[in-house]
């Protein structure tokens, strides 16, 4: 529907939805929608029954962004709490203050003030996926480690046929020494990425080499997501998979997020 109304010629969209999941939609449409046209994602924290609600001022700021030519061929956007967050970046890190969202690991790109839209960054790249007219079904676990872990969760999302693995590791990228078998057995049927829980920084791949340690995943096979979280490294591989990417290309397109200027 989104690229259906750009081909129509409009200049930018505005999408509402709540915020639980907001940070997600949007880093989905940033893939999907390769137009210069903005498409701004927003949302409110206090409902109109509540005291001081958020939702008109988020709103009128996002269509002030929608309709500003310095946005154009950003990407998907999103607009709260009077900033300015490219969808790559955003993440919800509150329950309920309107100050809820943020981005790591760049920060905010600008802000509205005084009805006036002000940019101080863009991000490099777009990172597009082109999803084919009938997308493969695929699902893709998400694992999250914790004290003293084991390797049942992790059989058990390959017996049920999961077609990927993410697992949000501790650290810059470690897991208990009871999970790495069952993580290397994974990695060698299906696409198997860690990320970190902390949802801030870099995965390590060369520091530490105990077992369970990064470079034990990787000499397992395990693909590192760089500063990308588990939330949207596990979107970013089923979109993978939904487009029909082999290992070696979804191990190419976590390596590009992480190095958007190459290396």
């Amino acid at each position: 529907e989104i690229n259906a109304r750009l081909d129509d010629g409009v200049h930018g969209i505005v999408v509402t939805q709540g915020t639980d999941t907001l940070e997600e939609s949007a880093f989905v449409i940033d893939r999907l929608v390769q137009k210069d046209a903005p498409v701004v994602f927003t949302g409110a924290m206090r409902n109109p029954t509540m005291e001081g609600p958020d939702g008109p001022a988020n709103l009128f700021h996002a269509f002030l962004v929608a309709l500003d030519q310095q946005v154009c061929g950003i990407g998907t956007l999103v607009v709260m709490n009077d900033e300015i967050h490219a969808a790559r970046y955003v993440q919800k890190l509150h329950t309920t203050s309107p100050a809820a969202f943020h981005s790591s690991p760049a920060g905010a790109i600008g802000w509205i003030i005084e009805k006036r839209v002000r940019i101080v960054t863009r991000p490099a790249g777009r990172y597009p996926v082109a999803l084919p007219a009938a997308p493969k079904p695929v699902r893709v676990a998400r694992l999250t480690v914790g004290l003293n872990e084991d390797d049942a969760l992790v059989d058990l999302a390959v017996q049920a046929g999961y077609q990927g693995i993410v697992i949000d590791a501790t650290g810059g990228g470690h897991v208990p020494k009871a999970m790495v078998e069952a993580l290397g057995q994974a990695a060698r049927r299906i696409p198997v990425v860690y990320a970190s829980r902390t949802r801030h920084g870099d995965t390590m791949q060369a520091t530490y080499d105990f077992p369970g340690a990064e470079t034990d995943l990787l000499a397992r096979g395990l693909i590192p997501a760089g500063w990308l979280d588990g939330i949207k490294s596990r979107l970013l591989l089923l979109l993978l998979l939904r487009a029909g990417a082999g290992d070696e290309e979804i191990r190419q397109a976590f390596d590009s997020w992480r190095y958007p200027f190459g290396h």
